[in-house]
């Protein structure tokens, strides 16, 4: 996966770089296909925000933003949010393509009226 870090109105650190990059890593782990994520962090006064965005296969676009006093707080919960959309995403591409059409099921009903009979 591709990793772009921004940091608006601020110097980004090494120690806020690694963070996010060793969160992302993290992410990674979990969703291999993922091909790229961009993260942007910006501090206006005492706001933190942390922004991710991240592109998948099959056109999938998830994007988090969250707001805290602290910015590694801000980067946790963001990557906490966008985990949660993947797991939707990849648990509703699973689920549809595990589910049996209505044809075969009242097919099935039919196969065991007939067989009771």
């Amino acid at each position: 996966m591709q990793i772009n870090i921004t940091g608006r109105h601020m110097d980004l650190t090494d120690a806020l770089r690694d963070h996010a990059q060793s969160q992302l890593e993290k992410l990674d782990a979990e969703f291999p296909r993922l091909q790229t994520a961009h993260v942007i962090l910006d501090i206006e006064k005492h706001r933190h925000f942390a922004e991710l965005v991240i592109h998948a296969p099959n056109h999938v676009v998830v994007d988090a933003k969250e707001e805290t006093d602290d910015l590694y707080a801000s980067l946790d919960r963001a990557v906490e949010k966008a985990q949660k959309q993947l797991r939707k995403i990849r648990d509703k591409m699973v689920d549809h393509k595990a589910q049996e059409s209505l044809g075969e099921l009242e097919a099935e009903v039919e196969a065991r009226q007939s067989a009771s009979d």
